[in-house]
């Protein structure tokens, strides 16, 4: 796979539980992601790898177009990245 380092396996990150829609680094619970979506937008937050700030990805669910956001607190950087894609 393209960036993978070589002897270096690929991880996942993984729930605590079953139905859970908060996910995590296997290893490092402070490095979280999740996804949410409503019928238009598909929204992928994934926090720092120490958890202090946030990386958001907004796709449209039609045509595929997207905006990013990165800031502190997850709530803004989704609206941040929200806002950038229906502006």
């Amino acid at each position: 796979m393209a960036g993978q380092s070589r002897g270096q396996p690929w991880t996942s990150f993984i729930a605590d539980e079953p139905r859970s829609r908060n996910l995590h680094e296997d290893g490092n619970p402070a490095h979280r992601l999740r996804v949410e979506h409503d019928r238009r937008t598909l929204l992928v937050h994934l926090s720092d790898e120490d958890g202090r700030g946030w990386t958001v990805l907004a796709v449209d669910r039609e045509t595929r177009q997207w905006a990013v956001a990165q800031g502190q607190t997850q709530k803004n950087t989704a609206m941040r990245a929200y806002d950038e894609l229906r502006s």
